[in-house]
């Protein structure tokens, strides 16, 4: 009785061993064809936000752009209020040589007015 009781705990050792080793060859496909059918779910919705990623980092690039734009501008008009200056000094002497001009033309050389100074 005992020949008969060991082949079938043999029997049973075996088929465990067998199906052990079945579920370990075949764990790493079953892994790949989990992680193949989330990828094949989740791609779309990725490959949509990588789109909007791209098209928001263009539409920031253009307002970064056109605010360094404005900000040079600003910065040149700043620069630039030197050469202001000087016109508007040039723009009063002709005026006072206009007004001058015109008052040598209204009065007689007796009474003519000092020229001005700048």
């Amino acid at each position: 009785m005992e020949e008969p009781e060991m082949q079938l705990k043999g029997k049973k050792v075996t088929d465990k061993f067998t199906e052990s080793v079945y579920v370990l060859a075949n764990e790493p496909s079953v892994a790949l064809y989990r992680l193949q059918e989330h990828v094949r779910r989740s791609l779309p919705e990725l490959a949509q936000h990588k789109a909007d990623m791209q098209r928001w980092e263009e539409q920031s690039q253009g307002a970064i752009y056109t605010v360094e734009y404005a900000c040079s501008a600003v910065k040149n008009l700043v620069d630039s209020s030197v050469y202001f200056r000087s016109v508007e000094g040039l723009l009063k002497q002709a005026i006072s040589i206009r007004d001058h001009m015109n008052a040598t033309q209204s009065h007689s050389p007796e009474e003519l007015p000092p020229p001005p100074t700048a």
